[in-house]
């Protein structure tokens, strides 16, 4: 795998917590992000780094210390909650920036977005992003929408395509959802959000993968998985990317609490982490990236009833109201995860 990701999220937020100056990474302090960004790239062994997030200030101060920590920087907006122009001029701004960073000598890729279909307005029907996911539980709202939105998603992504490529020389690329059915060819990688293994699926997942990695090959560019996760409890695994479930959220969509009683195991993200990197570098994914660095909106607590961290996929536990031990001055401490993905990487 030439591509050895994590994701890195420097504030995910819907209208109703932006408007209450809440984000999913509060604080943002650009010395902390600097210092991360090092222990990615030095410790963790990663070569490139995802950056996600709304703020397109947020991103361009990752996107640089990144940069100057070596790392291959993929400048990746996950907004929620806004219109497609909203996008499209968040996108551009990070376009120009990441062509400043291309031009120093980084090797940047530029995505149009993440998931619109799902947390941009006008895709599918629903006013805000909560009422769109609402549709996954309601698949005969969903069958009604989904002949419309490829064609929605595709118009837009042409939009923002010739909007980047006016900006910017490298490499561009969307983060998407099967079901948006999207277009790849004025792309120059093919990439793909929905990396996750659950029971469900986990019989047809090396297959999946394969076919993915086939579509790539067919029409002659590199795939990525840019995203792939566990969280930290027993049973996380056969969950997918659907554990955090287990949360109890608020209307503004930030966590309050947890929902029944889980046990912490963190030995089961680590196997899930394993596993999965296997079957990816083997069926010949470019780039994989590991979700996520760290939830800032999920800290560990000592109380397994109030330990939001449990269905956090970080690779380290953040703390709250102080630092951590391993890395004095940074409010978290590693879990296994964190261990494991470096020896994977490193080897």
């Amino acid at each position: 795998m030439r591509g050895r990701g994590i994701n890195y999220d420097v504030g995910f937020a819907t209208a109703a917590a932006r408007a209450a100056g809440r984000s999913s990474r509060e604080p943002f302090d650009p010395a902390v992000v600097a210092r991360e960004m090092r222990v990615i790239r030095e410790d963790l062994h990663c070569t490139a780094v995802r950056i996600t997030g709304g703020d397109p200030e947020r991103l361009a101060v990752a996107a640089t210390h990144a940069a100057a920590a070596g790392l291959e920087v993929w400048i990746a907006p996950f907004t929620c909650d806004i219109t497609a122009d909203e996008l499209l001029d968040v996108i551009v701004r990070c376009a120009e920036h990441g062509e400043r960073l291309r031009r120093d000598g980084t090797e940047v890729v530029v995505a149009t977005g993440s998931e619109i279909s799902l947390f941009t307005d006008g895709f599918l029907p629903g006013e805000t992003a909560a009422d769109r996911l609402a549709l996954l539980s309601r698949p005969e709202r969903l069958r009604e929408a989904l002949p419309a939105l490829p064609g929605r998603v595709n118009a837009f992504l042409g939009r923002a395509v010739a909007a980047v490529r006016e900006r910017f020389g490298g490499r561009v690329t969307y983060c998407s959802l099967p079901v948006e059915r999207v277009d790849w060819t004025p792309f120059d990688i093919i990439a793909s959000d929905a990396g996750y293994r659950s029971a469900a699926t986990a019989p047809t997942y090396r297959d999946t993968v394969r076919a993915f990695v086939a579509q790539g090959r067919a029409l002659g560019k590199p795939v990525a998985v840019t995203e792939f996760g566990c969280a930290t409890f027993r049973g996380a695994a056969d969950m997918g990317e659907g554990s955090d479930s287990i949360i109890e959220w608020r209307a503004d969509g930030t966590p309050a609490a947890i929902r029944g009683e889980h046990l912490r195991d963190e030995q089961e993200q680590v196997a899930y982490l394993r596993e999965l990197l296997d079957i990816l570098d083997a069926e010949g994914v470019d780039s994989a990236f590991w979700y996520t660095f760290a939830r800032y909106d999920l800290p560990h607590r000592a109380d397994p009833r109030e330990d939001l961290d449990l269905a956090g996929r970080g690779v380290v536990k953040v703390l709250e109201g102080r630092d951590g031990t391993a890395y004095p001055g940074l409010p978290w401490e590693p879990k296994a995860a964190f261990a494991a993905l470096l020896e994977c990487y490193r080897n």
